[in-house]
């Protein structure tokens, strides 16, 4: 068994390793990005919110096709991908560029790895299950597409994305702070109560 753990290791340094060394050009902006999303001042949250709600008006506004709107968003990061790399170094300054820094780069790396390696796990599980139990497969995708299905016909579109992209910008420092773990700790005590 430990053999396993070194192996998984072994391979989760390797994968954020890299990580590392394909997003080094981005070193400086993912810092950045991270104490945002982590809310290291006051402020933050509410910048977010605002930055994404500016957005989807600008959105709404505009009103795009579908096909307008992924080619303008994947535009955007072939921008992106080319500018922040050549532009980074000269804002930020690579020569601040500190044993902190690096060691905060290499937890974002691993956690995205870590995050990776999660995402594909549920997707594995959501296989095996197919294979092991296909009727329970079979009325759980219906019964969750179906809620989806519903859920996307009473809401709109672009609210219901807008509502996704800010909860998933704001889940960070929601966890940091301890937020998500407090209201499910009064979640199942009010379950509890309601059991009992």
């Amino acid at each position: 068994m430990a053999e396993g753990d070194n192996r998984s290791s072994n391979l989760l340094a390797v994968e954020t390793a890299s990580l590392e060394e394909q997003l080094q050009g981005w070193g400086e902006v993912m810092l950045m990005a991270d104490k945002v999303l982590r809310w290291e001042r006051a402020w933050f949250p509410p910048a977010i919110m605002g930055v994404v709600s500016l957005l989807f008006l600008i959105i709404y506004y505009l009103d795009p096709s579908v096909l307008s709107g992924v080619s303008c968003f994947v535009m955007f990061l072939c921008l992106a991908d080319y500018l922040v790399p050549i532009l980074a170094p000269r804002i930020f300054g690579s020569n601040k560029w500190t044993t902190e820094q690096q060691q905060r780069f290499h937890e974002i790396c691993s956690n995205l790895v870590k995050t990776r390696r999660r995402a594909v796990g549920w997707w594995k599980r959501l296989f095996s299950l197919k294979e092991e139990k296909p009727k329970m497969y079979f009325m759980t995708m219906i019964i969750s597409l179906a809620a989806v299905a519903w859920v996307g016909q009473q809401v709109h579109n672009l609210l219901l994305t807008y509502l996704i992209v800010t909860f998933v910008l704001l889940l960070p420092g929601l966890n940091q702070h301890g937020i998500i773990l407090k209201y499910i700790g009064m979640a199942k005590r009010e379950i509890n109560k309601l059991l009992k």
